[in-house]
């Protein structure tokens, strides 16, 4: 089974993240970046499935260079190869822009499974899967706590509020996965030496054939127009009681509009 997992690097979501002021995008160079936490899940599903199936596991990342830093340490948990696409000209891709560039990659990867985390820590939109299963003309299994591969056939159960559903498709598909589904493992020292000598394929977007305005700022469906900081928090309000302790509450709580 041929195994893609998709890979982001993102600012550490327990660090404090910020957007830059020059083109209001999310604020990488200064940032500890880290690997998507919910991708490190798709990628010890990936692993689970080559020992259980045989096959083969690539991680696919869009990013700037640094991104390979990312790659390398998705590397250590066992993956065989990686492809970094990377090009300056992405800065500032809209979701359709990125969706349209990792396709137009998988699409010569041959891949029967693609993974990936339900969501990225930084965007939280959810739509990746979707919009590459759409452009792929496959099916999108998403949301899955739990995967069963059967040769070709998959069976997912789609973490839902109520409980989950069970969904079936045939290969290929993309997967999307929450972090209910494993425990990613940690690298051994064995596997990060070993990643140091895997093979690191660059992409750019004339490899791919995406024009100018299929990608970056200047070809956006969306752009955030203007941010503020989110102000510091209050010291709060305390109430002593002094026997007029619950009117005094509930006329704060009126006054906060809460009753």
């Amino acid at each position: 089974m041929n195994i893609v997992v998709l890979v982001k690097q993102v600012p550490d979501s327990g660090a404090e993240r910020t957007l830059n002021a020059s083109d209001n995008t999310v604020e990488r160079g200064s940032a500890s970046n880290v690997i998507n936490e919910m991708d490190e899940y798709a990628i010890e599903e990936a692993l689970k499935l080559k020992e259980a199936h045989g096959g083969e596991v690539t991680v696919l990342t869009m990013g700037p260079a640094e991104a390979v830093e990312s790659v390398r340490k998705a590397l250590q948990m066992g993956p065989d190869k990686a492809v970094h696409i990377q090009d300056d000209a992405l800065h500032g891709s809209c979701a359709v822009a990125t969706s349209k560039v990792l396709a137009s990659a998988l699409s010569t990867l041959n891949a029967d499974l693609i993974l990936c985390g339900a969501e990225s820590t930084d965007g939280r939109v959810q739509v990746m899967p979707h919009m590459i299963a759409e452009r792929l003309g496959i099916a999108a299994l998403t949301g899955a706590r739990k995967l069963t591969v059967d040769g070709s056939q998959l069976t997912a159960e789609r973490q839902t509020d109520e409980g989950y559903e069970i969904v079936t498709a045939a290969t290929p598909a993309v997967v999307s996965v929450w972090d209910t589904i494993n425990e990613p493992r940690y690298p051994s020292f064995k596997g990060i030496m070993a990643a140091k000598k895997k093979q690191v394929q660059g992409l750019s977007l004339a490899d791919l054939g995406i024009s100018a305005d299929e990608r970056g700022a200047a070809g956006a469906t969306s752009a955030v127009l203007e941010f503020t900081r989110r102000p510091p928090r209050s010291a709060g309000t305390k109430i002593t009681d002094e026997g007029e302790g619950g009117v005094k509450l509930v006329e704060y709580l009126a006054t906060e509009k809460f009753v």
